[in-house]
């Protein structure tokens, strides 16, 4: 069970910690604001690249140029947050080697906090601003429901949870391991790479896979069936389609658990 004592200690800890990074940041300010539109144009030409694409298909495995738009910016947003908020946590393993992991243990703030607060960018905002404009074009073509705008939510908290769910999970190879950034970027980055398009362009083992084993397809593809009015090409059940929020809960449930087994098994620098 989850100490809620803990969890709030954890939260004040992480916000006075990003505070601090974003106060520095903001020290230089061209430097910043340089990066932050950096950040944004080169979200934008990999929107742009899709774009063009259209230009030569008239549609993707049936889903036309505001279809995928929508599962852009679905996952997009998703992966966006998980990033800014625990992105900084696949540098685990060179936190270990260089001791600074044994620093935060002694110190009265969660380490969870801790490690995914360092070095906190706020410019990472520029990918959800552009993956938000997006969703917010692709959703103009929408007939909304009460009940769609519902799923829209549960969709958007949901797959923020279950990317930062994978970002925490896959980073604890690291304490086994030497190194396993690149491991996990295959499944956080590679995993947003994949549900950018519509899941009925791969094979039905691939989609099982991002259902039941990394449930990827959680993010994006089964709400955004029942938001765009689409039928589930693959015969899913459709009460796939409202699980986002409880799939990324239930991830996040999990991800406690790995973490604690994570910190439990560290036997600090060198060992």
């Amino acid at each position: 069970m989850v100490d809620s004592t803990h969890v709030v200690d954890g939260w004040t800890g992480y916000w006075r910690i990003a505070a601090m990074w974003v106060r520095a940041s903001m020290t230089y300010r061209v430097s910043f604001w340089m990066m932050t539109v950096a950040g944004f144009v080169i979200g934008a030409l990999d929107f742009i690249g899709i774009w063009i694409l259209f230009h030569t298909i008239d549609s993707m495995g049936g889903f036309s140029l505001r279809e995928v738009a929508f599962l852009y910016g679905a996952t997009g947003i998703g992966l966006a947050f998980a990033d800014m908020f625990v992105g900084r946590i696949e540098r685990l393993g060179q936190m270990i080697r260089m001791g600074d992991l044994d620093t935060m243990m002694v110190r009265p703030v969660p380490l969870l906090a801790q490690v995914c607060s360092n070095e906190f960018a706020l410019r990472r905002l520029s990918r959800i601003l552009l993956c938000t404009i997006v969703t917010g074009w692709a959703s103009l073509y929408v007939e909304w429901t009460p009940m769609r705008l519902l799923v829209m939510a549960g969709m958007l908290t949901g797959g923020a949870a279950i990317f930062c769910s994978i970002f925490v999970m896959l980073a604890c190879i690291q304490f086994l391991t030497a190194d396993g950034v690149e491991f996990a970027n295959a499944f956080t980055y590679g995993g947003n790479t994949i549900t950018q398009y519509p899941l009925a362009i791969f094979p039905g083992e691939v989609v099982k896979a991002l259902t039941f084993v990394l449930p990827l397809a959680f993010v994006n593809w089964y709400p955004a069936l029942f938001i765009l009015g689409r039928d589930d090409p693959f015969g899913m059940p459709q009460w796939f389609q409202f699980l986002s929020l409880l799939v990324g809960a239930a991830m996040l449930w999990l991800t406690t658990f790995v973490w604690r087994s994570g910190v439990r098994h560290y036997r600090s620098t060198g060992s």
